[in-house]
């Protein structure tokens, strides 16, 4: 079992390159984000985005990682902190994971409670109204909160929109983007028990329905969290979530970073349709937070002192970083040629 001094990460050198390894020592694949990186940000220059792209070229070229005896903490580094950037976006799902998994086990502590994982869709979109379907989609989301079955029923939440693109060329749909959200909610310990707590499934329908205005029955899904005792992915925090609650499947789903490099760019080349993908999530989650907090899970937030996931520190993650006397520096910088980090 890991400990939170060594969370996160422990480095060697061989040769001259970097190796990256968390406790359990499983490689940290800070080589193949950057790729990706470099890759998107390629994209975004022939988007005609080259503030981003550059600030994307630039993200996290120099690492620099305080060393102890027992643990290594990534210490100093540059995220541009571009919404689509994959290195940027697996620091924050580290990020949120850690968060959800400090709020998940102080409420278990303190409450009985249940948690259940719940999704809401709405038709595919094309790339031209994208934008105007997410803008409704929150604007929805806050309706469905101030219903007064929601607000009876469930004690908390988080909320984390997701939007995917249909590349399947077989099917109608194909070049299509599908807006959704995953939403984690804590639940009376009763609930299943008690006819005032309990929303049935068609309930669920009707509320998203209503919320979002729509002339048809969109696609909803709820289900019980169950418990699980292991995982197919084992990550540093994935292994406190075993360790803290059985519950961590949905917890580690819904804490996925929203935005996952492999929806916007397929492949390892430049291309017209990940360009045209490049621009059409861009314009559509500019601007827009992209995940939240609510009720007692942002109580339990604000009152732990948590930072902010989207646009907070991407460098201290486990926000247990005091940097003991006796370290001293591994510093890693990306080279181009070579494409990977060579130790200085």
């Amino acid at each position: 079992m890991c400990s939170n001094n060594s969370i996160d990460s422990l480095v060697q050198s061989t040769g001259d390159l970097l190796v990256d390894k968390n406790c359990l020592g499983k490689k940290r694949d800070w080589k193949g984000k950057k790729q990706r990186s470099q890759l998107t940000a390629e994209h975004f220059e022939k988007a005609g985005l080259k503030s981003k792209a550059e600030r994307m070229h630039e993200c996290a070229d120099m690492l620099v990682f305080k060393k102890t005896p027992d643990s290594l903490k990534l210490y100093q580094s540059w995220f541009c902190k571009v919404r689509l950037c994959p290195m940027c976006n697996w620091r924050r799902s580290l990020k949120i994971a850690y968060h959800n998994k400090k709020i998940v086990e102080t409420v278990n502590d303190r409450e009985n409670v249940r948690w259940l994982f719940l999704t809401l869709t709405v038709r595919n979109t094309d790339a031209e109204n994208l934008s105007e379907s997410v803008s409704s989609m929150f604007k929805a989301f806050n309706k469905l909160t101030k219903y007064k079955a929601f607000k009876t029923s469930v004690r908390g939440y988080f909320r984390a929109l997701e939007v995917t693109k249909n590349r399947d060329l077989s099917s109608k749909s194909f070049g299509t983007y599908h807006p959704h959200f995953h939403v984690l909610l804590c639940v009376p310990a009763s609930y299943f028990k008690k006819k005032e707590f309990y929303i049935k499934h068609d309930e669920w329908t009707r509320l998203w329905q209503r919320a979002m205005n729509l002339d048809y029955k969109p696609i909803v899904n709820v289900k019980k969290v169950k418990p699980k005792d292991t995982l197919d992915s084992v990550e540093i925090y994935e292994e406190d979530f075993k360790k803290a609650i059985k519950e961590q499947n949905a917890v580690l789903e819904v804490s996925k970073y929203p935005v996952k490099d492999t929806d916007v760019i397929q492949g390892d080349e430049v291309t017209d349709e990940n360009i045209e993908t490049v621009l059409s999530l861009d314009s559509a989650l500019s601007y827009k937070r992209l995940i939240g907090y609510g009720g007692l899970l942002k109580e339990i937030h604000k009152e732990l002192n948590l930072s902010d996931e989207e646009d907070g520190d991407l460098i201290h993650i486990s926000e247990e970083d005091e940097i003991s006397n006796g370290t001293f520096d591994v510093i890693a910088r990306w080279h181009i040629g070579i494409q990977n980090y060579v130790i200085q």
